[in-house]
């Protein structure tokens, strides 16, 4: 599995050959699922079915029961997710920001997953 990294502002990392990807590793698979939630249903003109529906399930009141098992679906439906080990959400209605953050085996080892959508 490899991944290119990306650097504090969310962007490919360049001009650092291989050093520029994960390749292999926990946090190869940690970048995969960061990155699939991000993607928004729709958004990815090669596969419009590929994406989280935040319109339709994640965003508006009391959609925890809707978005929290969806969530965790995609996560274990990421390449190289072996086990969900903890699990949890926090929305921010102030910022309306939901933070996500997971323990996650991969086929890697351990690993854990903090972001903010």
């Amino acid at each position: 599995m490899k991944y290119r990294k990306l650097d504090a502002k969310g962007d490919y990392q360049l001009g650092h050959g291989s050093a520029d990807y994960h390749v292999d590793t926990p946090e190869c698979v940690a970048q995969a699922v960061k990155t699939r939630l991000a993607l928004l249903a729709g958004e990815w003109f090669l596969d419009l079915t590929e994406g989280t529906p935040y319109a339709s399930h994640v965003w508006g009141k009391h959609t925890k029961d809707t978005y929290d098992p969806l969530l965790r679906r995609r996560i274990l439906q990421t390449e190289g997710v072996t086990e969900l080990v903890s699990y949890e959400s926090t929305f921010d209605p102030n910022t309306r920001k939901l933070t996500v953050s997971v323990e996650l085996n991969t086929v890697y080892g351990v690993t854990s997953v903090n972001t903010t959508l």
